[in-house]
């Protein structure tokens, strides 16, 4: 099979507030949901789920509650959290929770983790956030336990401890659902590698960056005695056709607007530039390689070179959410893949 043949598509994202108003909230997600019901019919591979807390914008604040519902409503595409921050969470709690929705799911929960970023939501949950690194750390260790014990367990910890506990229900993925880990720098992608994680990388980062650090990671793989292509690599994109110059000028404005939104999550050589706001008026910044604009036979052609360069599956971000542009991928550009 060649690289081009190999590569999956996805969707990157969740729901929002369609507006103000007491229906706001519920329109918002009734038009994520079909769009996410769109994409399993059209055969896209997966959706990863973005949680966020206190924002004021109205993002998915408990995607394993939304991530049941689809499993409802859908038949095949693979049902991601992108990302659950374990320094908030009671592991044990969390170990349930999963295992319910790959339960209800018949097994296609992809749990993404991480160990959180924003101050103002570990303030916003009253959690230090100089107290990450070690919540993270043994919130792993207890999610490996509930999943992996034969029956009752105990664990005691630095901030859990447990006595003589079973947990229930036992997920259909054995021995877990797969763990996935969003990660940047070279340390970070190493570590996710070493793990045993797959690795979920952002939407910011250039191609020959993005690449670069496909290369750490298949390389920490084999540095661990795992197979290089032990771990799946999916990497977030932003999807904006335009068919003419006047459509492209339009789209690299909507996508300036993006980053103006989230270039502080950019990690890495050259992030600084999106952490500017001086920088952000450039439309040149725009212009970057990281998003998909351009006709089909372009964005065809960008996707090539991701593929060759070992990445698994592309993570598709539409900021407009638009279902017919979903349907033009699938019908002009995944036969290609």
């Amino acid at each position: 099979m060649s690289a081009a043949a190999a590569l999956r598509f996805g969707l990157f994202g969740g729901a929002r507030s369609a507006g103000s108003g007491p229906d706001a909230d519920s329109h918002g997600y009734r038009s994520f949901i079909d769009y996410v019901i769109e994409a399993d019919r059209l055969g896209f591979e997966a959706l990863f789920m973005v949680e966020h807390h206190f924002t004021g914008v109205g993002q998915v604040s408990a995607s394993l509650n939304l991530l049941s519902y689809l499993a409802a409503r859908t038949g095949r595409i693979r049902l991601g959290t992108a990302v659950v921050v374990l320094p908030w969470h009671n592991p044990i709690l969390l170990a349930e929770q999963a295992a319910t929705v790959d339960l209800l799911s018949g097994g296609r929960l992809d749990l993404g983790i991480g160990k959180g970023y924003r101050q103002s939501e570990f303030e916003g949950f009253c959690i230090p956030q100089a107290e990450a690194d070690q919540r993270f750390e043994e919130a792993v260790a207890v999610l490996r336990k509930c999943w992996g014990s034969n029956g009752r367990f105990s664990h005691h910890g630095v901030r859990w401890h447990y006595e003589n506990v079973v947990v229930e229900p036992r997920p259909v993925q054995r021995p877990h659902p797969p763990l996935w880990m969003a990660a940047g720098s070279r340390s970070s992608v190493e570590r996710a590698a070493h793990e045993g994680f797959h690795l979920l990388l952002d939407q910011i980062a250039p191609v020959d960056l993005s690449l670069q650090r496909v290369r750490w990671y298949r390389d920490a793989l084999a540095a661990a005695g795992r197979s290089r292509d032990s771990g799946r690599i999916a990497l977030a994109r932003a999807l904006q056709f335009a068919d003419s110059d006047t459509q492209r000028r339009d789209q690299r404005q909507v996508r300036r607007r993006v980053l103006e939104r989230i270039g502080d999550l950019a990690r890495g050589e050259g992030a600084e530039r999106y952490h500017n706001a001086v920088s952000l008026a450039d439309a040149d910044l725009a212009a970057d390689d990281a998003a998909l604009i351009g006709s089909t036979g372009e964005i065809i052609d960008r996707l090539r070179v991701l593929a060759a360069g070992g990445v698994d599956m592309v993570l598709l971000i539409d900021p407009a959410g638009s279902i017919e542009s979903l349907q033009r991928f699938a019908r002009e550009v995944m036969p290609a893949f």
